[in-house]
């Protein structure tokens, strides 16, 4: 088995002076770094006391599922002959708070829509999006449902 290890560094950057002294003291903000890469600029929901203009951990984990179906599913296009010129995707994750303030994620809902080239199977680039959730290793590896329900027009 191949293996493949994935460093990131992320650093609290809300310290407003006295540390998590109080609940309301601090700022959820954070940076998100990996090698020589920009930055992500990280907080918490705005739910949360987070700030807005940042990604929360919600948010990047549902770009996540979408990126890697897109990148899973343009592979397949790409061995199958079938040409895709264009690739949207309005995904939606649902996270469900207890009352004990614990959350987890219920599922998350991708909805891509591909454009291929006329020439391209369309059927065959239906069909391929199942075959791109069973590749997809971050779909994979989660305990909720990923739903993934295409639309995919032909170009020109």
């Amino acid at each position: 088995m191949k293996q493949h290890n994935y460093e990131i560094r992320v650093e609290w950057t809300g310290n407003s002076g006295e540390g998590t002294k109080t609940y309301r003291g601090y700022r959820r903000d954070h940076t998100i770094g990996a090698g020589d890469k920009p930055q992500i600029l990280g907080s918490s929901d705005p739910s949360f006391r987070g700030d807005s203009s940042r990604y929360n951990p919600e948010e990047l984990l549902v770009a996540s599922l979408s990126a890697c179906h897109m990148l899973s599913y343009l592979h397949l296009c790409a061995v199958n002959h079938v040409t895709v010129v264009d690739y949207r995707d309005s995904a939606l994750g649902v996270m469900d708070e207890n009352s004990d303030g614990s959350a987890q994620f219920t599922r998350v809902t991708l909805q891509p829509t591909i454009k291929i080239s006329s020439d391209s199977d369309g059927a065959k680039a239906v069909a391929l999006h199942a075959d791109a959730h069973h590749s997809c290793f971050i779909a994979r590896s989660v305990n909720f449902s990923v739903e993934v329900h295409p639309t995919v027009l032909a170009d020109g």
